[in-house]
């Protein structure tokens, strides 16, 4: 693993190999890609494959969906099984242990009970002369949840997404999730009856985020698409962007770890690879101002790394997005952090609060020996989609007003408006709009 001294490279280097690739300039694996020129008859860019199969499914609807999960899933659909039946529940409930199904519900509730406290409330206040401002504070009607099922099953992401909107009092959610083999994982079904979720469409890819963005014979229209996915389903997200809302564009999976001497290097490495073992994209890193700590983590994270039954991934992602920076105090270490902006910040040292108020940018932090990263992924409360590649600068977490909408409240009375009438007949012949001005000239003069 790479290990870099500040001291030695200078801050300048040190903050280039923090800043991230944005989403869409991630190269495709070369076998990735070879694998789409045969399917699809030519060589094309992620975003240039995308835009066709948002395009052809805008077009033709169900019948793009199932021809693209055909040739990318190789799963045989027809319209009347896209949508999982009660059958395919039950069956579901019958394979399932118990015991993780249990676990299950204990996560939902921990998560709904947490975004429960966010939700935001409507209000009105009264002002001058009988004037009421206010705003109102609406559930969206109909969203849908994206939910990978590539090389792992997530039915905790069917519980971050789903459990939020419930909340915040959305009328319909729809959820689509990729077929492995034609099935959808038993616990990603259970998590969705869990949650509140109805249907269910066995659909991934593009294709999935298409059928929700435009509808389908089978799929309705959805007016927002929460959910990670792989590069295909987020350049999707750009792609649709503006016919629906989204909730952010994600990448791969990061970790950032700031330590101190008094870290155990045997949780910090555990804590990097737990991110690793998602994805080869994955990034995980760890600055401290300690450079025994550094080396030890190094050698320790090469020790777990052969036990772990997702290795192969794990290593990939080590070697390439690997990194160990030594700072030269714990200040120099959070403005590193703040640069890099990562999705999952651990503050592992003596002190961790202490440094709370000096992290800008991050989607969630863990503080703390015993708050690791995946206690937040599956069971602490907040939620787990959160902003990632640098995006944390400006994207929040998902959360309860993800699925909500703000509208304005303005009554006036007559002699309230003629008090302010010059006003805005001002700035309205300013901006050359006498029709603005009429509309307020013409209400001045009303008796009271």
């Amino acid at each position: 693993m790479k290990i870099v001294k500040a001291r030695e490279v200078g801050e300048r280097e040190v903050e280039r190999l923090l800043t991230k690739a944005a989403f869409d300039e991630v190269e495709l694996n070369p076998k990735i890609r070879e694998s789409n020129r045969k399917l699809f008859g030519r060589d094309m860019s992620a975003a240039e494959l995308v835009r066709q199969i948002v395009g052809d499914v805008r077009r033709d609807g169900d019948k793009a969906v199932i021809h693209y999960t055909k040739l990318i899933d190789r799963v045989e659909l027809t319209p009347e099984n896209l949508l999982v039946s009660e059958a395919e529940f039950e069956a579901a409930e019958q394979a399932a242990d118990p015991a993780v199904v249990a676990s299950l519900r204990k996560a939902a509730e921990n998560v709904r009970r947490y975004h429960q406290e966010q939700k935001p409330n409507s209000w009105m206040t009264y002002r001058d002369q009988g004037s009421i401002l206010g705003q109102s504070i609406i559930p969206l009607d109909r969203v849908g949840i994206y939910v990978p099922g590539g090389t792992a099953a997530y039915p905790s992401s069917v519980i971050m997404n789903a459990v939020p909107a419930v909340v915040a009092g959305v009328r319909e959610i729809i959820m689509m999730v990729p077929p492995k083999n034609g099935k959808i994982n038993p616990y990603v079904l259970l998590a969705a009856r869990a949650a509140g979720v109805k249907k269910i469409y066995k659909i991934g890819g593009a294709q999935a985020i298409a059928a929700m963005a435009f509808g389908t014979e089978t799929v309705p229209r959805v007016d927002k698409i929460t959910g990670p996915g792989n590069i295909f389903v987020t350049l999707a997200k750009k792609e649709v962007y503006g016919h629906v809302d989204i909730d952010m564009l994600a990448g791969p999976s990061e970790i950032l770890i700031v330590a101190d001497k008094t870290a155990d290097p045997v949780y910090t490495a555990a804590d990097m690879l737990s991110q690793a073992e998602h994805d080869p994209l994955a990034s995980s890193i760890v600055i401290t101002d300690d450079e025994e700590l550094a080396g030890k983590v190094a050698a320790e994270a090469e020790q777990q790394l052969a036990k772990l039954p997702r290795r192969e991934i794990a290593q990939a992602s080590i070697d390439r997005n690997g990194l160990i920076v030594v700072a030269e105090d714990m200040m120099q270490a959070m403005r590193f952090a703040n640069v890099s902006a990562p999705e999952h910040m651990e503050l592992l040292t003596a002190q961790p609060f202490q440094l709370l108020p000096y992290v800008r940018h991050a989607g969630a932090v863990f503080l703390g020996a015993y708050s690791p990263e995946p206690l937040g992924d599956y069971f602490a409360g907040p939620n787990h989609v959160l902003p990632t590649g640098g995006t944390a600068r400006y994207y929040s977490v998902l959360n309860v007003e993800t699925f909500m909408k703000r509208t304005s409240i303005i009554s006036y009375t007559q002699p309230a408006l003629a008090a302010v009438s010059d006003d805005i007949i001002r700035l309205a012949e300013t901006e050359g709009l006498q029709a603005h001005a009429n509309a307020i000239r013409l209400r001045r003069n009303e008796k009271c």
